[in-house]
């Protein structure tokens, strides 16, 4: 119940408020029938159930949007977020002024990595550890679905229904928490 809430902000004044409210559409609605034993268990479980979701939202809700961003990143969903990010950056970027020197020294480090990156691959072919041949060969999983799908085929089960079924419905279990 605490989970189904979290998208509320639960702080104790709304609890004081919900539960008085409860509490005072009780008495009106029994009368009498609503003794002070009754009205003091009903204080007491609205009071715990209150602090509840206050614990929950406090120590739950950074833990599922890490799951949500380590989620998107693994099937490359943070793509469409990253754009949007770059978009925002690059509108704050040309107020600071175009051709900024933080733009320059940006482009030289891009360049300067790309140029490692290139003699480590000319070393890497020069010493035989790499082969155009083999490299084209294999495919590496890059998603969560390939990788699922991949181990699922090294342990025996690529060809199962279930897996797929799995596979199908985990994206709206991580998604929906």
């Amino acid at each position: 119940l605490g989970f189904q809430h979290l998208d509320l902000e639960v702080t104790i004044p709304r609890v004081v408020i919900f539960r008085d409210a409860i509490i005072d559409l009780f008495d009106m609605e029994m009368g009498a029938r609503f003794t002070s034993k009754a009205k003091l268990g009903f204080l007491a479980l609205l009071n715990y159930v209150g602090g509840a979701y206050i614990y929950i939202r406090r120590e739950y809700a950074v833990r599922i949007k890490i799951i949500n961003s380590s989620w998107r990143t693994a099937n490359n969903k943070a793509a469409d977020f990253m754009d949007a990010g770059e978009e925002g950056a690059t509108e704050g970027e040309g107020a600071e002024g175009a051709g900024g020197e933080g733009g320059e020294a940006a482009a030289k480090a891009e360049e300067k990595a790309n140029a490692d990156a290139a003699v480590a691959k000319e070393e890497a072919r020069a010493s035989g550890e790499a082969s155009n041949k083999n490299s084209n060969n294999m495919k590496v999983p890059t998603t969560f679905n390939e990788m699922f799908m991949f181990n699922g085929a090294v342990m025996g089960f690529g060809s199962s229904l279930w897996m797929n079924l799995i596979l199908e419905q985990f994206d709206n279990m991580v998604m929906n928490v």
